[in-house]
């Protein structure tokens, strides 16, 4: 099968497009993708809960929003059995080709879009095409349909080939908001992975140029802060009430006021913010969502402890109460150098590839690596690759996209990584 010309793909690709779907609610996703491998020869298939540790799972949508993603998903055609297996938001899958004696390689694609309105302009790929987002309000705006195309076609270059060992791919759900790859990793599949891989399309790299390992992880913990005070008329008895905005306030502004650190990059946003009712009340309700980030997983640690403690302060400071909860969070990681020498010396002899970048800093998070971590614990090696592509509007914007052709060339260039990682065992 020639995955670089197969109109299969672009087609997969394109429908998944078309239904972005935040992290828990990747009901018509997930379903597309178990619809697709269960027409694949495979010998095991792990649906929604076989594939997660429930005790791992956070920052699940209450019972309504789940269901009404759901119910999208019916209507748009996904098949109704499936969404069964799929109740209460536990999508993703993992795929498992087993071929006899060798190792067992991991490979893990990303599956979530996100909350962003996708553009309508005609120079719009997906606009002019006729796959724009129509899930308004959400879209593919990092790759990640291209990255769950890209797990289906490694499977179908595995099955095709003459690999000898076990293959699993990981279609992961809620990278976005750091919830999936913890899950995932506390599942047990990855216990008996010997080598493992994940893969990112774009990250400014462009087309031709792949990425064979990539570093520079910053460690994340996304976090929310819910104050409560006490409300009271702010005209007639403003000393009455307990003011929860004048809490957050000092918060934030305290937030900011975090030292940095002598041993490498820290980060701090507070990215949501709110509360109060009206102008005439004082607020008996506020909240922050933020979250800090940190160059190793000891130096986001470091950020989230004066976080709390700038946080509790804040509201005691003002009288007030606050729940402080982590809604999402991931370690650094290092991929391993024998791992991406396997990608740069294939790479090079991949057709479209034009350049091999031995080493990258990602200069952001990313939840592979729980996954990465489990895997390199129990002795087996792991590494995160890039594969370039022209994209016209960067990560996370209205006019993200990518070149399809760059989806075949990333299934070309892991498929081999795969069967040489299973040859030479390095």
């Amino acid at each position: 099968m020639s995955v670089q010309t197969d109109d299969e793909y672009s087609e997969f690709r394109r429908d998944l497009h078309r239904h972005p779907e935040p992290a828990w609610c990747e009901f018509y996703t997930t379903a597309r993708i178990v619809e697709a491998l269960r027409e694949r020869d495979l010998d095991a298939l792990h649906v929604g809960p076989d594939a997660l540790d429930e005790d791992s799972r956070r920052n699940v949508p209450d019972d309504d929003e789940l269901t009404k993603w759901a119910d999208r998903a019916r209507e748009a055609g996904a098949d109704p059995e499936i969404l069964e297996e799929l109740e209460g938001g536990y999508t993703g899958c993992v795929a498992v080709v087993d071929r006899g004696e060798g190792p067992v390689v991991g490979l893990r694609v990303d599956i979530d879009g996100l909350p962003i309105l996708e553009s309508e302009e005609g120079d719009h790929a997906p606009a002019a095409g006729g796959f724009r987002s129509e899930n308004e309000g959400y879209m593919h705006a990092c790759g990640h349909d291209s990255h769950a195309t890209i797990g289906l076609g490694v499977v179908d270059a595995i099955l095709d080939s003459d690999f000898s060992g076990t293959l699993k791919v990981f279609f992961q759900p809620g990278e976005e908001k750091i919830v999936g790859g913890k899950p995932m990793a506390e599942s047990g599949l990855l216990d008996d992975v010997d080598y493992f891989y994940a893969v990112h399309i774009g990250l400014d790299h462009p087309s031709g140029e792949v990425v064979s390992g990539i570093d520079g992880f910053l460690a994340v913990n996304h976090f929310l802060a819910e104050f409560e005070g006490e409300p009271s008329h702010a005209g007639a008895r403003p000393e009455q009430g307990r003011n929860t905005v004048q809490a957050m306030a000092a918060a934030i502004q305290n937030l900011y006021s975090i030292p940095r650190h002598a041993d490498g990059a820290t980060r701090v946003n507070a990215g949501l913010v709110g509360g109060g009712t009206a102008t005439n009340i004082i607020p008996e309700e506020s909240h922050i969502e933020g979250e800090v980030r940190g160059e190793s997983t000891e130096l986001a640690d470091y950020m989230f402890d004066h976080a709390e403690r700038v946080l509790h302060s804040a509201a005691e400071m003002h009288d007030c109460e606050v729940d402080v909860t982590t809604m999402g969070a991931a370690p650094s990681a290092t991929s391993d150098a024998a791992l991406s020498d396997v990608i740069g010396e294939v790479a090079r002899d991949v057709e479209g590839v034009t350049s091999v970048v031995e080493s990258a800093d990602l200069g952001g998070s990313e939840d592979a690596t729980f996954m990465m971590e489990r895997v390199q614990e129990r002795g087996g090696l792991a590494c995160y690759v890039g594969v370039g592509t022209d994209h016209p509007g960067g990560h996370h914007t209205s006019t993200f996209d990518v070149v399809e052709s760059d989806i075949g060339l990333g299934v070309d260039v892991l498929s081999r990584a795969i069967r040489h990682v299973a040859e030479t065992r390095p």
